[in-house]
């Protein structure tokens, strides 16, 4: 309720600047800087999950363009002005309005004015040759933290270590601000692909205590997951707990997905720990006679039987219904059961030794989580079973 009123409160501060700007344009409360300041706090509001600030901010926008093309040409020699073009192209701002506007009157750095444009209009290689080498922090902070949040974007693929020092400009120097939480919802993708897991769980905290009812929080968790399960982040025993610390902030349904996903990726390449643990906390979150829970027994009786308890771990391995399995985990489980059965078999007496008069050697147990050999094979017999189904996949 209390941000519903704070987003009315917002709009109507907006529609009382826009109103004094189409009165006399060159009053300094209706100055373009002013609008835009009013939609920023606005668009603030959406990061704090004011759900009616985001269904107006569209409609926000197009009236400040209005307006801006109503300005005396005078006021864009004011330096706070011509920032406030480069910040509303940044905010969602319309390039067509923009490029009506007198040019030659801007007061704003070129490569800041250009690059924006760019950047908005889809220019993505210009882009990043005007804005590579702008410093975020030599400029005022609230033109600084939009740039650097575009060039934590324009950067994220070619050179991400750039992209996570920007994105950190872009928090700092906007904090409380829809741009904090758009730079933690892009920095947590890149942070991940790293591997910096004391940065990930640090941005993923940050962004629970601050944005966790953000509008676009659902896209941050999306980057979390796949983050957290396109690398190795999740793969350490010694981290499980802090990775299952940061999972109870999700709901319930993906945090299952979530685990089935690391026990999968655990058990490809060799983590048998971690697939015992992530396989046991979706045992707890599935629901009995789901495929979910299904596929979470395999990966448990998975671990169970490649280390220290083969035989309850190879019944729970048999006792699957397979219908319930996609394609890819019957192939997975075909391989573990062979994989299981081979650790058991009996060790042959060397030619030399063998005699008519000798018993037959018993089968003898190998202890897979301490035979470094073993562990070897079974980690590229599961790989080499990875490529073979990936096209495969549903």
């Amino acid at each position: 309720m209390k941000r519903s009123l704070l987003g009315a409160a917002l709009l109507t501060m907006l529609s009382l600047v826009a109103t004094r700007a189409l009165a006399d344009p060159a009053r300094p409360s209706g100055e373009p800087y002013e609008l835009v300041r009013a939609l920023q706090a606005v668009q603030d509001g959406i990061a704090n999950g004011d759900t009616a600030a985001h269904g107006s901010h569209i409609a926000l926008i197009r009236q400040i363009g209005e307006k801006f093309l109503a300005a005396d040409p005078t006021v864009w020699s004011n330096p706070q002005n011509g920032q406030a073009v480069v910040i509303y192209l940044l905010s969602g701002g319309a390039p067509q309005i923009v490029r009506k506007l007198p040019r030659d009157k801007i007061n704003v750095d070129a490569r800041l004015f250009d690059g924006a444009l760019a950047y908005v209009e889809g220019r993505q290689d210009e882009a990043r040759d005007l804005l590579k080498d702008i410093k975020p922090r030599t400029i005022s902070s609230g033109m600084g933290g939009q740039v650097a949040l575009v060039q934590g974007a324009l950067f994220a693929r070619s050179e991400a270590s750039l992209a996570i020092e920007r994105l950190d400009d872009a928090r700092l120097l906007l904090p409380g601000t829809l741009v904090e939480e758009a730079a933690l919802r892009r920095e947590i993708l890149l942070v991940g692909q790293a591997e910096d897991f004391d940065k990930f769980e640090f941005l993923t905290q940050a962004y629970i205590r601050h944005y966790r009812n953000s509008v676009y929080a659902g896209d941050f968790w999306q980057r979390f997951s796949t983050g957290l399960t396109q690398s190795s982040l999740a793969l350490d025993e010694r981290r499980f707990a802090r990775i299952a610390a940061l999972l109870e902030q999700v709901d319930r349904a993906s945090r299952l997905k979530l685990y089935l996903v690391i026990a999968r990726g655990a058990l490809i390449r060799g983590r048998l720990t971690v697939v015992r643990l992530a396989g046991e906390r979706a045992l707890t979150l599935s629901a009995d006679a789901a495929a979910d829970r299904e596929r979470a027994h395999f990966y448990r009786g998975a671990s169970r039987a490649l280390t220290d308890e083969y035989d309850g771990g190879l019944a729970e391995l048999k006792a699957l219904d397979r219908s319930k399995l996609a394609e890819r985990d019957v192939q997975l489980l075909n391989a573990t059961l062979q994989l299981a059965l081979d650790i058991r078999k009996p060790i042959a007496a060397p030619p030399a030794l063998a005699s008519a008069e000798k018993p037959p050697l018993t089968p003898a147990r190998i202890d897979l989580a301490s035979s470094d050999a073993t562990l070897a094979r079974a980690k590229t017999q599961l790989g080499e079973l990875e490529l073979l189904t990936r096209d495969r996949r549903p």
